[in-house]
């Protein structure tokens, strides 16, 4: 579905992912893993053409990313959560909604309601701006805004990053219920290897920009963990 090969990718001369092969299938969760400024968010970056310069190859179901500018990414199937939400704090819980049926095809660019079976508290806070929210209450709204795209492919960047623990066990059931349930495919990058290890199908670990193991979840070792993940 998702192919990444031989991708550099740089912030102005700087090359911060260096030969990065990375396959995501369709219906498959991939976990990005790896020490704090290893690239991880680059990585996402990359997908989204957010950075200064990529070359190797980028592919979604065969079709070639490389010229296409980020917008039309999104609308190819390509949704993106990104590390502090990016929630638009003047606009409304249904305005930041809104913003994601703008990627939605053009038969879907309508609101899904289906999101509140998932989120059940943003249905209350329609008209509250989302700056009033609590930091876990616009994480969820960020997720719901990237799934009015109707994606495919959802890039979440830590997405319990900073969140209260009884609405990160509800983040991680509904980012597992996407995927489980709805065949989403999921890119995860995640510090929490507990939930990596419940929830993805196949892990990628990160070093100075360079994947240096990836496989199936199942060889995700306490070794691997410690040698590329330890503080």
């Amino acid at each position: 579905m998702l192919e990444l090969t031989n991708v550099d990718a740089f912030y102005g001369n700087s090359r911060a992912l260096q030969g990065v092969n990375v396959r995501v299938g369709a219906g498959e969760f991939l976990s990005v893993l790896g020490r704090n400024g290893v690239g991880k968010t680059t990585m996402m970056r990359a997908i989204l053409g957010l950075m200064d310069r990529v070359t190797g190859e980028l592919r979604l179901d065969g079709r070639d990313l490389a010229g296409l500018p980020t917008h039309l990414r999104a609308k190819a199937g390509i949704a993106y959560v990104p590390q502090g939400r990016g929630i638009l704090p003047r606009f409304t819980v249904r305005e930041n909604l809104t913003l994601g049926t703008f990627a939605a095809p053009a038969d879907k660019a309508v609101l899904d309601e289906e999101v509140f079976e998932l989120f059940p508290v943003l249905r209350d806070f329609l008209g509250r701006n989302g700056g009033n929210l609590s930091g876990g209450q616009q994480q969820q709204l960020a997720i719901a805004r990237a799934l009015q795209a109707r994606p495919r492919i959802i890039l979440l960047d830590e997405p319990t990053e900073g969140i209260q623990p009884n609405i990160v066990e509800q983040i991680e059931e509904v980012i597992t219920r996407l995927n489980r349930e709805r065949g989403i495919a999921v890119v995860l990058v995640e510090q929490n290897v507990r939930f990596a290890r419940r929830a993805s199908t196949r892990f990628a670990l990160l070093e100075k920009g360079r994947v240096v193991a990836e496989g199936s979840v199942s060889a995700l070792t306490d070794d691997l963990v410690h040698r590329h993940m330890a503080v």
